[in-house]
């Protein structure tokens, strides 16, 4: 005799019962009622209360049983089926998944085979060694180190004071306006209103010659310098860095293949002269005119007249990074170097890491018009281009007045806690660290008495929960009186005492 079968065949395991049961509601829950059903199913589902094909009863019948709305029930459905937990069959009903999802995310783990082990330096290429053997103080990261907290890193903006509430409104209002817009947008040059607030901002509180068409967003200073190198330099060229000097500058060089001339820096900021008797060949000057880093001074105008007529008598480039010149505390800011002549040869760098936070990852390079195309399709292959809905929120912060009063707030904050830390040095650490005030910038220098070597007392102010750098660290030519980067932005006036005394407890 010929068995009869249904189409409507129940699936493999639990009947259809087995999903009301699953279901218990929770009227003292804040969740809303569909998503408790959602969960209920979605938790029967994962424990195997309801097993792969098992039939789940009709939508309808499931509301009356819990005397809920249908819509309620067709919506926690809707999201399973959404989710891949369900699959619907025409004609037939609802079922459980014969795959739960979270399976097809996850990769097979399967034994780990025996490799033999890689010789040594396998694989790198000689620009890939260069690049791994490059120092980079982006390497160890950026935490707080022990009950001083950030005292006293350098580089290290105002966390404490960062205008949180602001971003997060500008951020959500952005995202409900522009999301469709923003989601697929890619701009290789940079979102076109950021690029518009960066050169109004710059022609007024720098001085420098710019239109929106010549400024290109970028990750920060460091991409904007390897951009730099990347277009306008060949294996073997020679590039003028200074001495003591941005670490991350020479690598970047270095690892582009040119080569990196170091030349001394004085009271008067990178010594031109010295630079063209060491190197008249050099294609690109990295300088940091406004506030030298790490030694704080200011280049003169007579230098800087003679870095431009250099640049333009030999075909040369220079490289501004103007990386924290918002932080003046005496006197009007000084004007940028590129402002000083229309045809400079200048690439000029700047970023909101100093300024805001290092992990919004945005920052600008303003170049001359003949190198925009160049540069855009660098940033292409470095990267396409910056977050789009960080470029829009910053250019809504910065259009409607927010960015200018932060800087007011922080030039004011950060003048009080460098202030703070001159006065505990003077208390805490006489004989062991002279600390002067600075006019200018984010950390101040914390000079040794002479012989003393200022790495070992680098790696001593760690061991007692300071963070520090030593000045030899930023130097090619060792010689010079050694001394410590203490960096204040960051840290609350109560922290910078607790800092400074483990300081002199370590330093005795």
């Amino acid at each position: 005799m010929t068995r009869k079968t249904s189409a409507r065949r129940p699936g493999r395991g639990a009947s259809p019962a087995g999903a009301v049961t699953a279901v218990v509601l929770d009227p003292t829950s804040s969740a809303p009622l569909h998503r408790q059903v959602y969960e209920a199913l979605r938790g029967a589902i994962f424990a195997g209360r309801l097993r792969s094909g098992s039939k789940l009863p009709s939508t309808r019948a499931l509301a009356a049983h819990l005397s809920l709305s249908r819509n309620t029930v067709l919506g926690a459905y809707a999201q399973l089926l959404a989710e891949g937990y369900l699959r619907g069959r025409i004609g037939s009903g609802t079922y459980v998944a014969d795959a739960l999802p979270e399976r097809l995310l996850l990769a097979r783990r399967d034994p780990a085979p025996k490799l033999s082990p890689a010789p040594d330096g396998a694989a790198l290429s000689q620009r890939g060694a260069l690049v791994a053997g490059a120092p980079s103080p982006f390497r160890r990261g950026s935490e707080p180190l022990g009950p001083a907290g950030w005292a006293f890193q350098v580089g290290v903006p105002a966390f404490d004071a960062f205008p949180a509430a602001t971003w997060g409104r500008l951020m959500s209002r952005r995202w409900d306006r522009s999301w469709r817009a923003l989601l697929p947008r890619h701009e290789p040059q940079g979102h076109a209103p950021l690029r518009r607030a960066i050169a109004d901002y710059l022609v007024t509180a720098r001085g420098v010659r710019c239109t929106p068409e010549q400024v290109v967003v970028v990750s920060g200073a460091q991409q904007a310098i390897s951009l730099a190198a990347e277009v306008l330099l060949d294996p073997g060229d020679e590039a003028w860095v200074e001495d003591p000097g941005y670490t991350a500058a020479r690598s970047a060089l270095v690892a582009a293949g040119a080569v990196a001339v170091p030349v001394p820096v004085d009271g008067e900021g990178l010594d031109v002269a010295a630079a063209v008797r060491r190197s008249a060949s050099a294609r690109l000057a990295v300088v940091t005119p406004s506030h030298q880093f790490p030694l704080g001074v200011t280049m003169s105008l007579g230098r800087r007249l003679a870095l431009l007529d250099w640049a333009r008598s030999s075909g040369g480039w220079v490289f501004e990074d103007d990386y924290d010149s918002e932080f003046r505390y005496a006197g009007r800011p000084l004007a940028a170097l590129q402002g000083l002549s229309p045809d400079a040869r200048v690439i000029y760098a700047g970023t909101f890491s100093k300024v805001l936070s290092p992990s919004l990852r945005l920052g600008y390079v303003v170049v001359p018009e003949g190198l925009v195309d160049a540069f855009a399709a660098a940033k292409a292959l470095a990267d396409v281009s910056s977050p789009s809905l960080e470029q829009a929120v910053l250019a809504d912060f910065m259009v409607e007045g927010h960015f200018a009063r932060h800087v007011r707030r922080m030039r004011v904050l950060y003048e009080r806690r460098q202030a703070a830390l001159v006065e505990a040095a003077a208390r805490e650490l006489p004989g062991l660290l002279e600390v002067l005030p600075a006019p200018a910038g984010m950390h101040l220098l914390g000079w040794l008495p002479p012989g003393r070597p200022d790495r070992a007392a680098a790696e001593r102010a760690v061991a007692n929960g300071v963070r520090c750098a030593a000045l030899s660290d930023l130097r090619v030519d060792a010689a010079g009186r050694g001394a410590l980067l203490l960096g204040y932005a960051a840290v609350p006036e109560d922290a910078i005492d607790e800092g400074v005394r483990r300081l002199a407890t370590a330093l005795r």
